[in-house]
């Protein structure tokens, strides 16, 4: 904390230009899934600033830490000190504590929200946490395996038991917007964090089909794609045992353990135990160490840094009378889905005869559908006898 301090007061500190958002009649109320992490508190701030309300979403787990919510809770004094509190900041935001995991906790969030301010305009699902871990390595134990259901529940489950509650009441307003905060994750798979990849996959085509499901009620969804960092770095990341086979030494595919790791260990406190070489006896590929779970302690103008431009797209697109279907984040961003399409594009005309080879428009039977024929000649076959009969 500070450290945080100390960083703010500098002179270095970032020059933030200020935020854009669209026109709106009145003030908006949102619903945030998880408010606890830096690109969340800063989002709020803004919102808030704006004069709009917030439902802050506050994981059981992470607001019982006290590093993780330590500027959450600034915030609140913030919103309590007197220039604050006479520009209406703590009377327009709400912590409710809530497990997306849980859907009658997510219910009950939705209700209390609606209680306290009457709707919801804006649901942005900006829960997250990361598994490093390659399939292998993920695979070893029943520890393990678990990581793989709890990284779904978490990136994919609990965003949709959220969706779920919140879509009835914008339908019978026949009005609302669901932003989802995922990552360019959802276009490029990630080596050595498969299942980060696949759940963020999982929730972007469950929100592909559910706009068209809800635009005739005027509801809009918008995917906000940022660098994979911003929410790696900015939420739990979890470190499955690693193999010796995928070591980086050994292993010369590409992958993040070691840039996370190397993050991780920027701070005494947070550092990684050293993990054994090889497995204890008798205990297999289970003996090769524990599983380990940190948040990254960026100091405070590196955390500006890493969210801002995500948060600016956020407050921009927020309530849009007409926000884009998906919108991703940086220019960094930008060019690496070029760069994937691209490659896609090019398998696409080197293999394009294999897919015609069986079209059926090249075929005789193609040809006799376009011209309206009803009978197509056949090779003469006599009965009971095969042309491959010896």
């Amino acid at each position: 904390m500070a450290e945080r301090k100390m960083s703010e007061a500098g002179p270095s500190k970032l020059a933030i230009p200020p935020p854009s958002f669209p026109t709106h009649n009145s003030p908006r109320v949102w619903f945030l899934t998880s408010s606890l992490s830096p690109l969340a508190v800063r989002l709020i701030r803004l919102l808030l600033a704006h004069g709009d309300y917030v439902a802050a979403g506050l994981p059981p787990a992470e607001i019982e830490d006290d590093e993780r919510s330590a500027e959450f809770r600034e915030l609140i004094n913030e919103c309590k000190s007197g220039k604050r509190e006479k520009e209406g900041w703590k009377d327009r935001i709400r912590g409710i504590r809530c497990d997306g995991r849980i859907m009658g906790q997510c219910g009950a969030a939705v209700a209390e929200a609606v209680e306290v301010f009457g709707r919801i305009d804006i649901l942005l699902c900006c829960t997250s946490e990361a598994v490093v871990g390659t399939v292998e390595e993920l695979s070893t134990t029943a520890a393990t395996q678990n990581l793989v259901r709890d990284q779904f529940e978490t990136l994919f489950f609990g965003q949709v038991n959220f969706i779920k509650v919140t879509l009835p009441l914008l339908r019978e307003r026949h009005n609302g917007h669901l932003m989802i905060l995922t990552g360019i994750g959802g276009h490029i798979g990630t080596p050595g964090m498969p299942m980060f990849s696949a759940a963020t996959w999982a929730l972007e085509g469950y929100c592909d089909s559910l706009a068209y499901e809800i635009a005739p009620f005027n509801i809009k969804l918008t995917i906000v794609q940022p660098n994979k960092e911003i929410s790696v770095l900015t939420n739990k990341i979890i470190f499955a045992p690693q193999l010796p086979q995928y070591e980086s030494h050994n292993n010369p595919a590409p992958g993040l353990r070691d840039i996370l790791t190397n993050v991780v260990n920027m701070n005494p406190e947070t550092r990684l135990e050293s993990q054994p070489n090889s497995p204890v006896e008798g205990q297999g590929n289970s003996g090769y160490g524990k599983i380990e779970s940190r948040f990254p302690r960026l100091p405070s103008e590196a955390r500006d840094r890493l969210v801002m431009e995500t948060v600016h797209a956020l407050t921009a697109i927020g309530g849009h009378e007409n926000p884009p279907a998906r919108h991703i984040v940086g220019f960094e961003g930008v060019a690496s889905v070029k760069e994937k399409l691209k490659t896609v594009s090019e398998e696409l005309e080197d293999f394009v005869e294999v897919s015609c080879a069986v079209d059926i428009f090249a075929s005789d039977v193609g040809r006799a559908a376009l011209s309206g024929g009803s009978k197509i000649d056949a090779p003469n076959v006599v009965p009971g006898r095969s042309d491959s009969a010896g």
